[in-house]
């Protein structure tokens, strides 16, 4: 990396620089690793989440991504990839045994982001436990059985799994509200709008009616065609 840099601002080209267009660069690529920076394996990296997990990691201090695993774009550099003005030097692999291995050996101190399916996250997160890594789980609509199973399985193990059900902050204050303002309601209804109504009912949408179900209220009493706590309702969206 570092003779990559000493060449791209080769002295002769100082005439020129200031009438060139360039893009806003990711300053943090441009650091080099360090031993004591936490290694971060972004699992699912080809998608548009993994790609934004990338460059956030990328741009933050004391992390460093070391592994982009994905069965998309194998061989492409994450880097490119993402939009980066230079390459990582980290090509996509669809091998997350190879790469944690490779993070094992150097002892360093490293987590998987999984961004996969839900038909994939348990044994991910084996494989990492394995490996003597951590998880930071983001994967729609993955089942409460998966969910209490990757608990019980981590709570022998004694290693950490944090399990996600959304990465929007607006999100998470939507759920507080909904449960502050469901102690002054009889009924509640939760409605949403979608494209498609296979997208009913959306992960958020699923979690704010588990909030308010566990609070242990009944809603809805005088609603005789219901026998649920909470109910919901799909609005679909009009084009």
């Amino acid at each position: 990396m570092a003779a990559a840099l000493s060449s791209q601002f080769h002295p002769t080209t100082y005439r020129s620089i200031k009438n060139v267009k360039t893009k806003q660069l990711v300053s943090c690529s441009m650091q080099q690793p360090s031993q004591s920076n936490i290694k971060v394996v972004i699992n699912g990296a080809a998608k548009e989440i993994g790609r934004a997990a990338v460059v956030a990691v990328t741009k933050a201090r004391g992390m460093e991504v070391a592994g982009a695993v994905d069965s998309h774009l194998v061989g492409e550099d994450i880097g490119m990839v993402c939009g980066m003005e230079e390459a990582l030097e980290m090509p996509i692999i669809n091998d997350l045994t190879m790469v944690l291995g490779s993070i094992s050996q150097s002892k360093a101190t490293g987590v998987v982001v999984d961004f996969t399916d839900p038909s994939t996250v348990y044994e991910n997160v084996k494989q990492a436990t394995a490996f003597g890594m951590n998880s930071v789980v983001y994967v729609p609509r993955i089942k409460l059985d998966t969910v209490t199973a990757l608990s019980a399985f981590c709570e022998k193990a004694s290693m950490g799994c944090l399990v996600a059900p959304t990465l929007s902050i607006g999100s998470i204050l939507l759920q507080q509200a909904a449960i502050s303002a469901s102690f002054h309601y009889n009924n509640v209804e939760i409605v949403e709008s979608r494209p498609t109504p296979t997208d009913f009912p959306s992960p958020d949408a699923i979690q704010i009616a588990n909030n308010l179900s566990n609070l242990g209220q009944i809603y809805n009493r005088e609603d005789i065609s219901t026998d649920i706590l909470v109910r919901e309702s799909q609005l679909n969206q009009s084009k």
